[in-house]
C-alpha cells in the first residue's frame, strides 16, 4: 500500500489517534494484515508500518543470532519499545504511553504519507518546516543517489 499526503489529527486524552478514512477505505488486511506497528525513530517522530510490512522487514537479514554490540542497542531499542496495534471500532489505534514519552508529540499532530509508512509528527514543526523541506529536497537527491553509487 502506498501512503501519500498528509493528515491533521489530534491525540485524544487516551492516546487515541484516528486513521484516515481514506486509507481505512484502501485497507486490505489480506495483504497488510490486521494492525500497524508503531515503531520510535528519531526526531520525536512515531512510524507506523502495516503488520505484514513490518514482520517482513524483521525477518530479512536484520536479526542475526551473533549481532555485536551495536547490533544488540539497536534492536533492543527499536524491538523494545516497538508496539502492535489495532484499529478499534471507531478506526481508531491507541498509541503506547512509552512511545508517547520518548516522542514528546503533543496532541495536535500530523500524519504524514512517506510512502511505506505512516509517520507520526509535531504539526506545528511539520507546518514550520515545510518550506525549507520542500527548497532541500535537490540536495537530498543527490546525497542518496551518491549513497546508492558502488565505490570507484
Amino acid at each position: 500500500m502506498l501512503f501519500t499526503g498528509q493528515y491533521e489529527h489530534t491525540i485524544d486524552a487516551k492516546n487515541r489517534l484516528a486513521v484516515p478514512a481514506d486509507i481505512r477505505a484502501r485497507w486490505r488486511p489480506e495483504e497488510q494484515g490486521l494492525g500497524w506497528y508503531a515503531v520510535p525513530a528519531t526526531g520525536g517522530v512515531i512510524r507506523l508500518y502495516p503488520e505484514r510490512d513490518f514482520e517482513a522487514r524483521a525477518r530479512t537479514g536484520f536479526l542475526s543470532l551473533t549481532p555485536d554490540e551495536d547490533e544488540v542497542e539497536l534492536q533492543a531499542t527499536l524491538f523494545g519499545l516497538s508496539e502492535r496495534l489495532e484499529l478499534d471500532a471507531a478506526g481508531r489505534i491507541r498509541l503506547p504511553d512509552t512511545l508517547l514519552e520518548v516522542t514528546k508529540l503533543p496532541p495536535e499532530v500530523v500524519l504524514i504519507g512517506c510512502g511505506d509508512r505512516l509517520e507520526i509528527r509535531d504539526r506545528a514543526e511539520w507546518k514550520a518546516g515545510r518550506a525549507a523541506r520542500v527548497a532541500k529536497m535537490s540536495d537530498l537527491v543527490s546525497r542518496i543517489s551518491a549513497k546508492k553509487q558502488p565505490p570507484a
